[in-house]
């Protein structure tokens, strides 16, 4: 691997360091959601996040972070870390492994390494310029997507249909009512099965840059794509699709495009 995808893989063992005892056991947590309904935020994201930050403070000071509890510093460096130290935390709070930290390195605006680490289960699934593979333990597996050629055969996957505007769930529906079968409520972890062949297509909107930066480059690395909802690179829209055969990319699209931010 790069430097800096092992150095990405340190974060992601820190990250686990940090967060997995809080995971099944006492955790503070708040509601930030306030009129906007539910969304909490735990001891173990700050944590986590902070613990993250300072190594790479302390290892490349001169890079840039971005992340999801402490905001921005130096934004517009060359090289920026994107943090999400904990995605999924309504499924950290409920008891469910399917929470994720995601690390991402942005260089020259474009996501080049990206981890999706689930401590619990002792998964790291890195994507970057050496390609793509999941840690775990001592062994390292290569990650590729799967063939699907038509959206009838596939297994497709968000998050939660309710996070959808009325345009967005009206395109969601019609997706679904064309794939084979859809789950629901796995986060992050969507995609990084996707990178691994087991899901086919993940659709979600209303994405932060922390939410999506660190799939990217991951699903790019096993040979799947990754655009907006209007088939191209992922942007603040917050709409994001993500495919492991490009075939079924443009079939989705014809539903998706029409609520395309």
């Amino acid at each position: 691997m790069t430097e800096y995808e092992l150095f990405a893989v340190e974060l992601a063992r820190e990250a686990a360091r940090v967060s997995l005892p809080y995971f099944r056991g006492a955790c503070e947590e708040e509601d930030k959601g306030g009129a906007a309904g539910f969304d909490p935020v735990t001891q173990a994201d700050r944590e986590a996040e902070a613990a993250i930050r300072r190594l790479i403070a302390g290892r490349y000071p001169r890079h840039g972070v971005i992340g999801e509890e402490y905001g921005e510093d130096r934004p517009d460096a060359e090289h920026v870390w994107i943090l999400d130290p904990i995605d999924g935390t309504r499924a950290f709070i409920a008891g469910l492994p399917l929470w994720t930290n995601l690390i991402a390195l942005r260089t020259a605006g474009r996501p080049a390494v990206g981890v999706i680490g689930q401590p619990y289960l002792d998964e790291i699934f890195i994507g970057g310029p050496s390609g793509a593979r999941l840690l775990k333990g001592a062994r390292h597996t290569p990650l590729r997507v799967r063939a699907c050629a038509h959206l009838n055969e596939a297994l497709i996957a968000t998050t939660d249909p309710d996070l959808f505007t009325g345009a967005e769930l009206g395109a969601w529906t019609q997706v679904r009512a064309a794939a084979r079968l859809a789950r629901l409520g796995c986060d992050a972890y969507a995609y990084a099965m996707l990178a691994a062949g087991r899901i086919d297509l993940v659709a979600e909107s209303a994405l932060k840059v922390w939410d999506w930066s660190a799939l990217v480059p991951v699903i790019e690395a096993a040979g799947g794509e990754v655009t907006n909802w209007r088939g191209e690179v992922p942007d603040g829209s917050g709409q994001i699709l993500a495919v492991g055969d490009a075939r079924l990319r443009d079939q989705a699209l014809v539903a998706l495009r029409r609520a395309a931010a």
